[in-house]
């Protein structure tokens, strides 16, 4: 009988491994909080020192929406309205920030073990085994 990945026996290794893995990085990835500065005031970018903030994105956006109303075949109302539009999404992104929640040093050890250690069982058994 072939077992996991195809080698001889391994079931119980990947088993074990796989339910260590997905409880370690269960909790792993709840103990990350996401938070983000985004807001109309705060600066996204900056050219030659002057900030631009998300406010002043949406004023380009505005004049691309009009533009297509008024001739969709207009490739600058495209052009501004889609540019805003990724300038946008990109500034969202950059302002998101990711940190750990407070924990004791025996919670980060359980988790990195369970993460990694299950890791490890889980790729062993998927490996042949000298028999």
């Amino acid at each position: 009988m072939r077992g996991a990945g195809g080698s001889q026996g391994g079931e119980l290794s990947f088993l074990l491994g796989l339910m260590m893995m997905c409880g370690g990085f269960y909790l792993l990835l709840s103990s990350i909080v996401v938070r983000t500065h985004f807001g109309f005031g705060l600066q996204l970018y900056s050219l030659g020192g002057f900030g631009i903030t998300s406010g002043m994105i949406m004023i380009p956006f505005l004049f691309g929406v009009g533009f297509i109303f008024y001739n969709s075949r207009n490739p600058l109302g495209w052009l501004l309205a889609v540019g805003s539009l990724v300038a946008l999404i990109f500034g969202v992104i950059a302002s998101v920030n990711f940190t750990f929640r407070q924990m004791s040093a025996f919670d980060l050890i359980v988790i990195l073990v369970l993460s990694f250690g299950g890791l490890g069982l889980f790729l062993r058994s998927l490996r042949q085994s000298p028999l």
